[in-house]
């Protein structure tokens, strides 16, 4: 079998995935920077035609996989497949592996970050002294008194991977936490279980951690932003989608809440100044969606591609992190 790799992989995993087949292609979209659309991708896949495919970023549609004759699985490396159009996949019974939690450790420990940052005033206190103003006479330990996390509350909308690894590191500085999921049915040790109502109303920090889905799309709106406390901070590192930034914009512009941390903008990379608004506030620390952009990643998402494929090959599907299981009904026939 023949495997064609576009996500980087490292040599460990790759030196196993070597072992697993009989020809191995890797030509990550690293090396330039480069993910392919669907057209060029078409190409790719009728030029290589591998029997597996790992990708990250192509876009995966039918007209791929209309160019991908022997195709008979694809690894994704991301949590949620969203270069990947699951209709087309379903149609072609391709089974779909994907990494879920490969950046989980990332995105948590930059949340910890950005809030502590946030609440002691670092950006503007290195401002001030980069510009000069930490003169004698000048009181800094006054001027840029902040915020400790102690004895404060976290609420988690969505609570997934992230969220779970963002508790453990919170855990030790003494905050309160709660989470709302409908999807799990009770309290995780001292994360309390609650709806969004008391989520928005009584958190000092609110912290979206939701996939993009008809439901979830603008689902914070300006109802639930308007519950907020005076004093609150809102945080988004998931997806832009899923707030509706412009009630957003008018609760941390006209200081209802204290303010937000963003990782994400509704359009990226910004093309007007329009599209900057939000960040552009002083009350705002905004990221250009790196928050689960470190070197560990990469190793995180080859372990668990390759175990998952190693799963896979030996017919542990229970164990092999697919997508869409229910195409393994006629895996085989015609694949």
């Amino acid at each position: 079998m023949k495997l064609y790799i576009r996500s980087e992989i490292v040599e460990k995993e790759r030196k196993k995935l070597e072992d697993m087949f009989d020809e191995v292609v890797y030509d990550p979209w690293t090396t330039n920077g480069k993910r392919f659309y669907s057209d060029e991708m078409a190409e790719k896949m009728e030029e290589v035609n591998p029997d597996v495919l790992i990708t990250e970023l192509d876009q995966i549609t039918d007209e791929v996989l209309d160019h991908s004759k022997n195709l008979k699985l694809i690894v994704d490396c991301r949590s949620t497949p969203e270069n990947v159009d699951m209709d087309a996949v379903n149609k072609h019974d391709i089974p779909l592996i994907h990494t879920p939690a490969r950046n989980a450790e990332a995105v948590a420990e930059m949340l910890v970050g950005l809030l502590v940052t946030y609440s002691r005033q670092v950006i503007q206190a290195n401002k001030w002294v980069r510009d000069g103003e930490w003169k004698p006479g000048t009181t800094p330990y006054y001027i840029w008194k902040g915020h400790e996390l102690y004895s404060k509350t976290i609420g988690f909308v969505g609570f997934g991977a992230v969220s779970r690894t963002a508790a453990k590191l919170l855990e030790p500085f003494g905050i309160k936490m709660m989470f709302y999921d409908p999807y799990v049915k009770e309290s995780v040790g001292n994360v309390k279980k609650a709806d969004l109502k008391t989520i928005f109303t009584e958190a000092d920090f609110v912290s979206v951690h939701l996939p993009v889905t008809k439901e979830t799309t603008k689902m914070i709106n300006a109802d639930f932003l308007s519950l907020m406390k005076k004093d609150a901070l809102f945080l988004n590192t998931s997806r832009a989608a899923v707030v509706d930034n412009e009630a957003l914009y008018d609760a941390v512009s006209q200081k209802k809440i204290d303010g937000a941390i963003i990782d994400v903008l509704d359009t990226e990379p910004p093309k007007t100044k329009d599209d900057l608004k939000l960040a552009l506030l002083d009350n705002v620390i905004c990221t250009p969606h790196i928050c689960g952009s470190t070197y560990e990643v990469v190793l995180h998402q080859s372990e668990i591609a390759v175990d998952a494929m190693q799963h896979f090959f030996n017919k542990d599907y229970a164990n092999a992190k697919l997508m869409n299981p229910k195409v393994l009904e006629g895996y085989g026939n015609g694949n």
